[in-house]
């Protein structure tokens, strides 16, 4: 994700405050300043059947139980009454045995559920829980498959730090979806937690007229004789639900192919044409970042731009979504993403460093290679305006509602650090290994941390507790390794 220059001292501000954004599902306390954890953390299991998956910045997102292997969403949109019908069929392999289990899907009303091709019964719960009790027992390891059907028109999940997350309205009179840490469970039921990734299958209906965009790669639209079109999109990797999004509106779109064979698919809403100039240099991003982290990891690339001033552009898998205002170097910084972020997905979102510190030093990199920027003169000028309020957020564990701050600021700055700290031949190992090495699964920091030290052959024990763990600036021997010291 990335908001913006405009935006970023507004919410550097916010963090300064400690703006519990996003925090209607949230719980969990900040934690406290200390030496750096080098040793992986344990990941808080939820029992089967709980209404959460235990996050500690959320801890209701996600459900016990049972992990989910695939998505098929079926949809009908039709924009003059925002009324959106909705069929979706979750395939999942219980992980202990249920006699009941939960969904997460904000506000739709549910008619119908069925385990296996059978009625089952079922509640709502909260916010955001579907309950539902099998009609009979999931035997742990048993594979099984839940399809819910709902309707209603969808609402926005909540305002968050960077604006609003999930269901959102177009100018056009269309819609889409985008929204972290929540924005999935606004228009299907899912496991909504990063821990959970599967496949995604979307079939959406709509008015002749109107077109859809998702992940993945597509297959072509069904044309039915009651004036209405089916689109159909399929990512065969591995999603985490908030990083899935579908686009409704009069879509212009541009299709080509990478020299490897990947389809590209990008769309522009009426007005955003002019963006096809920016998303021209997509196949040399995705080269120079390929460079940098291994092969491109998705199965197809491109990207959505709206023609919308919200608040933040997002990594939605393999096609990101841009805002109205997003230029070249949002564009790196969310194709950055389709590794640190999308392939190698955060354990917990205490751990959002590993996909927001990337994406941003990925920015510096790629002015330093194509425009031969001097990292180092950057560095030093950034710490030289900075304020103690700069220095305020962690890193590492910032607290339920700070994790879209510090990490684009802060961020970039402590990865240079790093990479004058173990060297250049180190750090570039670091940036492609770690990738490859957690390609397609979730990864927590302390775990990077640990990672680093073995390339590096250094205890890096004090220097990650300055930069990553403490809210303060960190002593001049942290500061300034290697050549930032003059």
């Amino acid at each position: 994700m990335d908001h913006g220059t405009a935006v970023r001292a507004a919410c550097l501000a916010l963090a300064a405050l400690s703006l519990a954004a996003c925090t209607s599902r949230s719980g969990g306390n900040q934690a406290p300043d200390g030496a750096a954890t080098t040793a992986p953390q344990p990941t808080e299991q939820a029992q089967p059947g709980a209404d959460g998956v235990g996050d500690p910045y959320y801890p209701k997102d996600g459900n016990g139980g049972y992990d989910v292997t695939g998505y098929h969403v079926s949809i009908s949109y039709n924009p003059a009454n925002r009324n959106l019908d909705g069929n979706t069929v979750v395939t999942a392999t219980a992980t202990g045995p249920l006699d009941k289990y939960n969904l997460d899907l904000q506000g739709l009303k549910v008619s119908a559920v069925e385990v296996d091709g059978k009625a089952a019964r079922f509640a709502r719960a909260g916010e955001h829980e579907l309950v539902i009790t099998p009609p009979a027992p999931i035997a742990d390891g048993a594979k099984f498959a839940t399809r819910v059907r709902y309707a209603g028109v969808p609402q926005k999940a909540e305002k968050g730090t960077l604006g609003e997350n999930g269901w959102q309205l177009s100018t056009s009179g269309g819609a889409f979806a985008a929204g972290e840490p929540h924005s999935a469970t606004s228009w299907y039921p899912a496991n909504d937690t990063p821990r959970d990734k599967a496949t995604f299958k979307l079939d959406a209906r709509v008015p002749n007229g109107w077109s859809v965009i998702s992940n993945g790669r597509e297959s072509p639209a069904t044309r039915g004789s009651d004036g209405w079109t089916t689109f159909h999109w399929s990512e065969p990797n591995r999603i985490a639900t908030y990083l899935t999004t579908v686009g409704i509106d009069k879509w212009t779109f541009e299709r080509s192919t990478l020299p490897g064979g990947v389809p590209v698919v990008s769309a522009y809403a009426p007005g955003a044409e002019e963006k096809k100039r920016v998303e021209s240099r997509l196949p040399e991003i995705l080269e120079f970042l390929s460079s940098k982290f291994g092969p491109y990891p998705q199965s197809a690339a491109g990207g959505i731009y709206i023609n919308e001033n919200i608040g933040f552009s997002l990594e939605t898998q393999g096609r990101p979504i841009y805002a109205a205002w997003a230029e070249l170097e949002v564009v790196v910084h969310e194709n950055a993403h389709q590794w640190y972020g999308d392939s190698v997905t955060v354990e917990s979102w205490k751990d959002i460093c590993l996909n927001e510190c990337f994406a941003s030093y990925a920015q510096w990199l790629w002015t330093e290679a194509k425009d031969g920027a001097n990292l180092d003169d950057r560095f030093r000028q950034e710490v030289a305006r900075s304020t103690d309020r700069f220095w305020s957020g962690k890193l590492y564990d910032m607290g339920p509602g700070n994790e879209f701050t510090s990490v684009y600021n802060k961020g970039p700055l402590a990865l240079h650090a790093l990479r004058r700290q173990i060297g250049d031949e180190a750090f570039n190992r670091v940036l492609r290994e770690w990738a490859t090495e957690h390609r397609d699964s979730n990864a927590s920091w302390p775990e990077f941390e640990q990672f680093v030290q073995k390339i590096a052959g250094q205890d890096l024990s004090k220097f990650f507790a300055a930069w990553f763990h403490s809210d303060k600036q960190p002593a001049d021997e942290f500061l300034y390794p290697g050549t930032l010291r003059k």
